[in-house]
């Protein structure tokens, strides 16, 4: 069956949720506790272990294909407008935000800055901090950054949401 990157990995969190909750109502079902005189078959949970480890194995199994065909997908699906792969962009993605975090700190600043005022009586110091660059460039490349970032993201969610891939569950 076909799958956009975007469904695969909707299939992926269903698969991974599936196999949680085996796991949860295994362990809840899986052991029991009866009090003294109970019969045993009244308070005993159904539970059916042969049953339980093959639906966990076959849940295992969909789950390494899937990502599997993820990973493939991610490492031979080019990102147009960028020369770069899926796999590659999603490393790029998080280096912007990176960027754009510094550059918006370094844009914020002011060329000079009072930080404080100390001294005894009438000798009082002031000291200033400076910015050691334009602001005005980094202001120029937060733009620019915040631009590449959208472009980015966006790219990526166009082959996330239109480009296939094939997986055979079965």
């Amino acid at each position: 069956m076909r799958y956009t990157s975007a469904e695969a990995a909707k299939l992926l969190r269903k698969l991974n949720e599936d196999h949680a909750a085996l796991i949860d109502r295994k362990s809840k079902s899986s052991v029991f506790i009866a009090a003294v005189g109970e019969e045993l078959g009244d308070v005993r949970p159904a539970y059916a272990y042969k049953e339980v480890q093959e639906g966990l194995k076959d849940l295992e199994r969909k789950i390494r294909i899937v990502k599997h065909a993820i990973n493939r997908f991610n490492l031979t699906t080019e990102v147009p407008g960028f020369g770069m792969t899926v796999d590659q962009i999603l490393v790029y993605i998080p280096q912007l935000s990176a960027r754009k975090s510094k550059l918006a700190r370094m844009a914020g600043k002011l060329p000079k800055e009072r930080i404080s005022a100390s001294g005894y009586g009438a000798k009082t110091i002031i000291e200033y901090r400076y910015a050691n660059y334009e602001i005005t460039d980094a202001e120029a490349d937060l733009a620019a950054v915040t631009d590449e970032l959208a472009r980015a993201q966006t790219s990526l969610d166009v082959v996330n949401n239109s480009e296939t891939m094939e997986i055979e569950l079965e």
